[in-house]
């Protein structure tokens, strides 16, 4: 058959412009459809907009807390101009959607605004803005629309609460914020908000936030939250209802039985959900506006309708495939845009050495825009145990201050900690995870990914010079410093009388 499109991509986010582009330099004919703005959720409400704010939130930090210690007088006197804050932020993120929409102009691919909806395997229909439709028909198709902020039941969270979605459209910085959850953005959001000067209530479900890392990473968070002035409210079991006072300012009553008061916003950061959103009336299913009609092309889903798909980003339906937060799997910008290249490579380059491409989920890098920053790859020190047993692990860990606060006239108790964990597993000492909270771990944690990927050891770590004075030289000289291989390293018990052997890593 003879389609208008050698490839349709449906979404024009991270994955799928990255996809699209190097598909057509790959001379294909390509169509990349996106609903909204390009550059999906990082470029307009997630990772570049909230930089944005995490830098401002710095400066505010240096200027309240740091600057006096260093011999500068006159913080009191500096003001936030946040609607000039929100003016530049909003105008970099679209001076962005424009370069991508002319990255499209140079590389081939033809892009276009609207709704899509699937009508089979190989056909999909656009609703524009003025309510048209248009039907496309590609040889193969790429699902790439994302998630969204999922809002959870409760009574008045819909009518009086926002998503982080909404946190980019206050147009005034509040003076009271309460914030729901215990995942990255709800810690990233509630310490912006926090260093620029609003009093931040923290809702978390159980005993603290990011409770998935490891344990003494989420503790140190915890512990630098609290000294930072942020109020957290533990083992509420989430919001039960959400109102408006007679000044119109929300009191939100928690599962627990307590109640804030006078909160100007209440910031819902509970998870998000894929962009499949419900599917086809003529299935009998919901009908919703973001409804992609999965059930036409016969997509299969999970049950919470993220697209199935196996390691090399294959659906169940021979031609059509998917990749990124769509697909719940590691849910990066980076990780949706190495996936999207992978793809085009192994469908389109004809090259030997491309007939298996994919992309590795295995030790990426992370890294948390909190106060302090967080950097992590690789295991926690639980999931090291499980997967290896107690015996068979080694773990270096370090807890300093770094030099910046050297000068500062405080107690040494009071500075603001570094915290670092190296996990090793094995004879060898290979390394399996680090951890790291605390200023500059995340430019610190591109380069140790790098050598973990590479199958880095603790002598390897060892082998390094350290640059100093550095936060990040602390990782090199940790525990017996120089030695390989390391004589105290974990040693691995006989299985059933048979020798040692080492753990799989993967």
């Amino acid at each position: 058959m003879t389609y208008d499109y050698d490839l349709i991509v449906i979404g024009g986010g991270s994955g799928g412009i990255a996809c699209a582009k190097r598909s057509a330099s790959y001379s294909k004919k390509v169509l990349c459809i996106e609903r909204s703005r390009l550059g999906g959720t990082c470029v307009n409400v997630g990772c570049v907009p909230k930089k944005v704010m995490w830098s401002a939130a710095s400066i505010a930090d240096v200027v309240n807390h740091d600057m006096k210690h260093y011999g500068f007088s006159g913080g009191e006197g500096v003001k936030l101009d946040f609607g000039l804050l929100k003016k530049r932020r909003d105008a970099y993120v679209k001076r962005l959607n424009d370069i991508y929409e002319n990255g499209f102009k140079s590389a081939g691919v033809t892009g276009i605004f609207g709704e899509s909806a699937f009508v089979d395997a190989h056909t999909v229909e656009v609703t524009g803005s003025d309510g048209s439709k248009t039907r496309y028909t590609g040889d193969k198709i790429l699902i790439a629309t994302g998630g969204r902020p999922h809002l959870p039941p409760g009574e008045g969270v819909k009518e009086h609460c926002i998503s982080s979605d909404g946190f980019f459209e206050m147009e005034t910085l509040p003076k009271v914020a309460v914030v729901v959850g215990a995942g990255y953005i709800a810690v990233e959001l509630a310490g912006v908000m926090n260093s620029l000067g609003t009093e931040v209530h923290l809702v978390v479900r159980k005993g603290k936030a990011l409770r998935e890392f490891d344990p003494m990473i989420s503790d140190g968070l915890d512990a630098e939250m609290v000294k930072a002035g942020i109020h957290i409210h533990r083992n509420t079991n989430g919001v039960a209802k959400v109102a408006l006072d007679d000044s119109g300012k929300k009191n939100v009553t928690l599962h627990s039985g307590d109640v804030i008061y006078g909160a100007d916003i209440v910031l819902m950061a509970a998870g998000r959900v894929p962009n499949t959103a419900d599917l086809c009336v003529e299935c009998e299913w919901e009908p919703n506006t973001e409804a992609l009609h999965l059930e036409c092309c016969g997509v299969k889903v999970t049950s919470r309708k993220y697209i199935i798909v196996d390691s090399y980003q294959n659906t169940n339906v021979e031609n059509i495939y998917a990749l990124g937060d769509v697909c719940g799997t590691v849910e990066l910008t980076p990780m949706a845009i190495a996936a999207g290249r992978r793809l085009a490579d192994r469908l389109y380059s004809g090259k030997v050495e491309h007939q298996e491409a994919k992309v590795s989920y295995e030790l990426v890098p992370t890294v948390v825009f909190s106060h302090p920053t967080i950097g992590t790859c690789g295991m926690t020190e639980p999931q090291a145990i499980a997967k290896y047993g107690q015996s068979n692990i080694k773990v270096y860990t370090s807890k300093f201050a770094n030099l910046f606060y050297g000068i500062f006239d405080m107690e040494p108790d009071q500075k603001p900690k570094t915290l670092m964990k190296v996990i090793c597993a094995g004879l060898d000492e290979k390394v399996v995870g680090i951890h790291v909270l605390g200023m500059g771990a995340d430019e610190m944690m591109q380069g140790f990914g790098v050598a973990m990927k590479m199958g880095c050891t603790k002598a390897d770590l060892d082998s390094c010079v350290a640059i100093h004075p550095t936060a990040a030289e602390e990782l090199v000289t940790m525990g017996v410093w120089g030695t390989s291989p390391q004589e105290s390293g974990a040693k691995i018990s006989p299985l059933n009388g048979a020798a040692p052997a080492e753990p799989r890593l993967s």
